[in-house]
Order: C-alpha cells, then structure tokens, then sequence
C-alpha cells in the first residue's frame, strides 16, 4: 500500500524521461475586518501606490517596510504577513496605524 503525503514542498514530474519541477505557491490570507483593511490599503497606496516591487533605498514593496524585515523573501505573501505583523506589533490595528501616518507621514 502506498502513502500519500501533502508537504508544502515543490512537486517533481517525470514527463518521457524529463524530470519538470513546479514551485510550490505560496499563499498569505490576512483577516482583517473591512474597516482594517480599507485602513492597510490606504497606507499602501501612499507608501508604494500598491507596488509590491517598489523600493526608496532600504525601504522595499507594497508597505515599505525594511529590507531587512522581509529576510530576503521579497514575496507578496511575505510582504503581506510581515506588515500585518509589524503593525499589530507597533501600533495593534491598521486604522491606529493610518492615524499615525495621517499626523506623520510614515508609519
């Protein structure tokens, strides 16, 4: 009897004798209320105009967040989770930090 196991590994094919290997995707689902996210989207728009590739020296993607933060994955899930993460930790709610960029201009 065979064992099927799902890992969140790449998959490998073997079509006529040619191993193909698909990168596994990696998906980031954020759940956030519609007011909070109403609230991430604002601060995206003025941070990147929603650029998950743009960069202000060491400031890079969608949020702006630290080149450092992201530890080399540069991915929109990352991007994604790691400024939820980093304003729930800084700040508790998105719509706290708008407020702080409304008064600042920066987050």
């Amino acid at each position: 009897m065979l064992t099927v196991m799902a890992l969140a590994l790449p998959s490998v094919a073997v079509v006529a004798g040619n191993t193909v290997t698909a990168q596994a995707k990696v998906t980031y689902v954020s759940k956030l209320s519609k007011t909070q996210q109403a609230a991430k989207n604002w601060i995206a728009m003025r941070e990147s105009g929603g650029n998950y590739r743009a960069r202000n020296g060491i400031y890079y993607g969608k949020y702006q967040l630290t080149i450092s933060m992201l530890h080399g994955d540069y991915s929109k899930a990352n991007q994604e989770k790691t400024a939820d993460r980093y304003t729930h930790n800084r700040y508790g709610t998105w719509t706290k930090a708008k407020r702080h960029w409304v008064i600042h201009h920066w987050y």
